[in-house]
């Protein structure tokens, strides 16, 4: 196969505050694999280091690393090629850049979109309920966003937190939205445990569906769970070691990037189910191909909550080519992952 890599630098509508800092631009790495027929399968690679201390220039070399095995591979065993690659890579963030390229690729060569290789005994899948994320860090702005989500169609709300003035954003939030939204929290891990403990007792009485990764570490968050009558997602910590084996809390939230691809995030959503977790996917702002690759998985994993994938509407310039509509997103029906994702990017 002929490999190569693009280098994508796509500008946010306005800084993405949470937990640990802000954003104002997502950089991303695009994975072309084309076979020797002409066939060909994209794939992204999402790292942010400020959520999950993986830098760009890792990946890359990580991604050149596996050059030759993707460039004298098997594409027909996509499995073992995948394997191999993720044996050479390590970083997950590499690895699901491989991993929804050959799917992609296996798609289009089998004239099929990827949820139907998924679960081949599926003749339609049902659209994505997706959550509205709302990271202004002012009254006024999160406020907007929430009405802006209410008047959407939205039926839940994820709010950043630890970002200064949350009980005060989070009154706003609830007047705007109404009572009847769901209101998730994600502190990405900015609290302590005790720093958790006290500020989801202010917070509580808003109205909370749950609150991910109050604290960091899942020590933490089994502390923090076992005190407070909020329900307790894991997130970043999920990458820990045993994290999915023995249940801490109420649930885990699942993402592409950092679970490893397609493959992984599947297999991740088995293991948590078996030890009692309740699942849901989310976005790390990835680009419309991890949004494509979360919303073919969501078809095998069947989420038990709204999944955080609304998120392409916080990129400035180019069109969102998978709208939210009345707070979900159709899953694609084209062969891969779909058609119209890479006009985004702007490099093909």
């Amino acid at each position: 196969m002929k490999v190569d890599f693009f280098l994508i630098r796509a500008r946010l509508r306005a800084p993405f505050v949470f937990g640990s800092g802000s954003i104002t631009a997502r950089e991303l790495l695009l994975l072309r694999l084309e076979d020797p027929g002409g066939q060909i399968g994209y794939g992204e690679a999402a790292p942010l280091p400020g959520y999950d201390g993986v830098r760009l220039e890792d990946v890359r070399a990580a991604l050149e690393d596996c050059a030759a095995l993707l460039s004298d591979g098997d594409v027909a065993d996509r499995a073992q090629l995948l394997a191999a690659c993720a044996a050479r890579a390590v970083l997950p963030q590499a690895v699901a850049a491989i991993d929804l390229a050959l799917w992609d690729l296996a798609g289009r060569r089998a004239g099929l979109p990827v949820w139907r290789l998924l679960e081949a005994d599926r003749t339609t899948a049902a659209d994505v309920e997706v959550n509205a994320t709302i990271a202004a860090p002012d009254r006024a702005g999160a406020a907007r966003a929430a009405a802006i989500a209410r008047a959407a169609g939205y039926a839940t709300l994820k709010v950043k937190v630890g970002i200064g003035d949350d009980a005060g954003r989070l009154a706003a939030v609830r007047a705007a939205a109404g009572p009847a939204m769901a209101i998730r929290v994600d502190a990405n891990g900015a609290w302590s445990a005790a720093e958790a403990i006290a500020a989801l007792s202010v917070l509580a009485p808003v109205g909370l569906e749950c609150c991910e990764e109050p604290a960091a570490g899942l020590d933490a968050i089994a502390a923090v769970a076992g005190r407070t009558s909020v329900a307790i997602a894991a997130d970043e910590s999920t990458a820990a070691p045993g994290a999915l084996e023995t249940r801490v809390c109420d649930s885990v939230c699942l993402k592409i990037a950092r679970s490893g691809g397609i493959t992984a995030t599947i297999e991740a959503a088995r293991r948590a189910r078996d030890a009692g977790y309740l699942v849901y996917l989310a976005s790390t702002l990835d680009g419309p191909l991890g949004i494509a690759a979360a919303l073919h998985a969501a078809v095998a994993v069947a989420p038990d909550r709204p999944c955080g994938l609304a998120t392409l509407d916080a990129f400035d310039g180019a069109a969102n080519p998978l709208p939210a509509r009345g707070g979900r997103i159709s899953v694609p029906g084209a062969p891969g992952l779909g058609d119209g994702l890479l006009e985004w990017y702007g490099v093909c």
